[in-house]
C-alpha cells in the first residue's frame, strides 16, 4: 500500500504545471463557440458598467463646480417676452412681412436652443444601463449612432481603449459564430430543403451527373476508335500485322476503361440514389439567392418589430435596419428617441431590443456570406474544371 501511495504521489504534477493546464483549458474554452459569445456578452455588460461609472461621476462632478450650466432657462417664457415685445412694438404701424420675419427668427432660435440643450447638455438620463451597454455594442461593432458620446475626457480615453480591445474580439465572434451558423444552416438546407421540401432536386441532380458521364465515356470510346482506324489503314503491308496487333491492344486497353465509364448505371433505383444523395449532402452549397432571401428576410422582419415599437414606418424600420447591420450608422433613426419623454421603461427595453438585434444579425449577416463565398468559390471551381477538360479534349 505504501509503494502504491508513493507511486501515485509522484505522478501527481506539481501545483504549477496544474494551474497552467487549467489556465490552457480555460483559455481553450473561452475561445471556442460558447466561449466566444459569453466573452462579447460580458464584455459589453463590463463596458456599460465603466462608462456610466464615468460619465455619471463627470456629471456630478460638474453639477459641484459648474452649477450654472445646469441652471434650467425658461426658453419658452423668454421666447414669448420677445414675441409680446415684437406685439407692441409694431402697434403704432403694423407691417405684417416684417413682424412674421422677427417672429420666425424668435422661433428658430427657440428651436435650435431646445435641440442645443438636447444634444449638447449634460444629460444623466441618457447613460442608464441599457443605453451605456448600447454604446458599448456601437463601438466594438463600428457602428457608432452618435446619440451617446462621452462627455468626459476620461470617459474619451478610456473608449478608445475599449474599441482597441473590442472590435477585433467582436471580428472573431463574427468569423466563429458566423462559420457555426452557416454550417448548421447548410445542414438544415440539405436534409430539409432538398430532401423533403423538394425531393427531386437532389435526384434531378444525380441523375444529370450519371447523364454527363455517360457521354463523356461515349465521346472517349469514339475519339479511340478513330484513333485506331487512322493509324491501321497509314500502315505499311509488311507491318500489318504488328501494327494491328499493337492497336488492337491499345483499342481493347482504350474501350476497357471507356467500357467501364459508360457502364455507370444511369437509371438506378430510388434507394440508390436517396443513398446517393444522403452521401452527397456534406458538400453541398447553399445558393446565393437563399442567402439574399435570409438577409432581406431579417432586415425586414427587424422593420417591422422596430415599427411597432418605435412608431416608424415600414421604411425607416427597414432603413434603420439596413444603416445598423452594415455598420454605417448614420444616427439619424435611433431607438428610443421618440419614447424619450413618455415612458422611461420603454427606452430601457428598446436599447436592450436593439443591442440583441444586433449581434444576433450580425452574425446572420456573416454566415450568409461565408455561404455565398462557398457557392463562388464551387462555382469558379467547376469553371476551371470545365476549361481543363476542353483543353485537355484539344490537345488529345
Amino acid at each position: 500500500m505504501s509503494s502504491r501511495r508513493s507511486s501515485f504521489r509522484r505522478k501527481e504534477k506539481p501545483a504549477f504545471d496544474r494551474f497552467k493546464d487549467h489556465c490552457r483549458h480555460f483559455t481553450a474554452f473561452m475561445f471556442s463557440n460558447v466561449g466566444i459569445i459569453l466573452l462579447v456578452t460580458f464584455y459589453t455588460i463590463g463596458g456599460a458598467f465603466i462608462f456610466q461609472a464615468i460619465e455619471i461621476f463627470e456629471y456630478e462632478r460638474l453639477k459641484l463646480e459648474k452649477p450654472h450650466r445646469f441652471i434650467a432657462r425658461n426658453f419658452s417664457g423668454e421666447a414669448l417676452t420677445r414675441i409680446w415685445d415684437l406685439t407692441s412694438e409694431n402697434i403704432s404701424f403694423f407691417d405684417p412681412r416684417a413682424y412674421r420675419r422677427r417672429v420666425n427668427d424668435v422661433l428658430l432660435e427657440y428651436q435650435r436652443a431646445i435641440v442645443k440643450k438636447q444634444l449638447k447638455g449634460p444629460d444623466v438620463e441618457q447613460w442608464s444601463f441599457s443605453g451605456a451597454f448600447l454604446y458599448s455594442l456601437t463601438v466594438i461593432t463600428t457602428i457608432g449612432y452618435g446619440n451617446i458620446t462621452p462627455q468626459s475626457e476620461w470617459g474619451k480615453l478610456v473608449t478608445i481603449l475599449y474599441a482597441i480591445i473590442g472590435m477585433p474580439l467582436f471580428l472573431l465572434y463574427l468569423s466563429n459564430i458566423g462559420d457555426v451558423l452557416a454550417k448548421s444552416f447548410k445542414w438544415i438546407y440539405s436534409k430539409v430543403c432538398l430532401c423533403r421540401i423538394c425531393p427531386g432536386v437532389a435526384k434531378r441532380r444525380i441523375i444529370r451527373e450519371r447523364r454527363k458521364m455517360r457521354q463523356l465515356a461515349r465521346a472517349l470510346q469514339l475519339h479511340d476508335m478513330e484513333n485506331a482506324r487512322g493509324s491501321s489503314s497509314y500502315s505499311s503491308s509488311n507491318s500489318t500485322s504488328t501494327s494491328n496487333s499493337s492497336s488492337s491492344g491499345d483499342y481493347s486497353r482504350s474501350s476497357k476503361h471507356s467500357s467501364s465509364l459508360v457502364d455507370v448505371p444511369f437509371s438506378g433505383s430510388d434507394s440508390d440514389i436517396e443513398r446517393e444523395i444522403r452521401g452527397s449532402t456534406d458538400e453541398i452549397t447553399v445558393p446565393v439567392t437563399v442567402c439574399i432571401f435570409v438577409m432581406v428576410g431579417y432586415i425586414l422582419w427587424g422593420a417591422l418589430l422596430f415599427g411597432r415599437w418605435e412608431d416608424w414606418n415600414y421604411l425607416d424600420g427597414s432603413y434603420f435596419c439596413l444603416i445598423s447591420l452594415s455598420s454605417i450608422g448614420f444616427g439619424d433613426l435611433v431607438p428610443g428617441d421618440r419614447v424619450i419623454t413618455a415612458d422611461r421603461d420603454k427606452v430601457e427595453v428598446s436599447f436592450i431590443l436593439c443591442a440583441v438585434y444586433l449581434l444576433l444579425g450580425m452574425a446572420v449577416i456573416a454566415m450568409c456570406f461565408n455561404l455565398m463565398q462557398e457557392q463562388v468559390v464551387h462555382n469558379i471551381r467547376a469553371v476551371k474544371r470545365g476549361f481543363k477538360a476542353c483543353f485537355r479534349c484539344r490537345s488529345s
